[in-house]
């Protein structure tokens, strides 16, 4: 497991929507997202599957989602894999400072990679998600079955009543742990599975939607 890492700097940039705030929730509840920018930080990043400089951040133009790019995240098990492959995991400690008077929360997020797994092998993703001092921690587990040779995509979705706001009018990280595990299952031990949450020929990207919401008035 490596240590925590502190990157300094903004990963993401101010990013402005040119759209006006509108003061009224949607047919489907969701708040339009706020006119100004949105800042967030990579506080620490943690895990192997995130060594340093291998992940990384980016803010959507029209402040409804973030994306994290990863490069080096990769669980493999079989063959002359490390009793310790069989399992990658990533946690990115976020601080995400957004306009006076609004709240966030992850509506959904798009997780992409690759799997090569052996017939009767076994790949997890798993992800949860919480603001810092809160009890709420959500999970969500997607598994593939071997024979599998292709990429991948799974999608967490939480419906308006069941998200998870920020606090408003506090600071609070938030953190997301993702994880990836291969097990060899009933195929062969000499062949290696292996799952990704990247590529050979360019990175793949995880989207987390954000839902807006503005805040009581104090």
């Amino acid at each position: 497991m490596a240590t925590g890492l502190l990157l300094s700097g903004t990963i993401a940039a101010l990013l402005t929507s040119v759209l006006p705030a509108q003061q009224h929730q949607s047919s489907g509840g969701f708040e339009d997202p706020p006119p100004d920018k949105i800042v967030i930080k990579v506080a620490t990043v943690n895990g192997s599957g995130c060594p340093q400089g291998t992940a990384a951040v980016a803010v959507s133009e029209d402040n409804t989602a973030f994306t994290v790019t990863y490069s080096d995240y990769l669980a493999q098990a079989g063959g002359d894999s490390a009793p310790t492959d069989f399992r990658k995991n990533c946690q990115l400690n976020l601080l995400v400072h957004v306009p006076q008077g609004f709240t966030y929360a992850v509506a959904s997020a798009d997780y992409r990679g690759f799997a090569a797994l052996q017939p009767g092998a076994k790949g997890t993703q798993r992800a949860s998600y919480y603001f810092q001092g809160s009890p709420n921690t959500e999970y969500r587990t997607h598994t593939f079955g071997g024979p599998y040779n292709d990429n991948w995509q799974a999608t967490d979705s939480t419906d308006w009543a069941q998200l998870v706001w920020a606090p408003c009018g506090v600071q609070r990280n938030f953190n997301i742990n993702t994880e990836l595990r291969v097990s060899t299952g009933t195929s062969d031990p000499d062949e290696v599975s292996f799952m990704t949450m990247d590529s050979t020929d360019g990175d793949i990207s995880t989207v987390y939607h954000l839902a807006w919401k503005e805040c009581p008035e104090s």
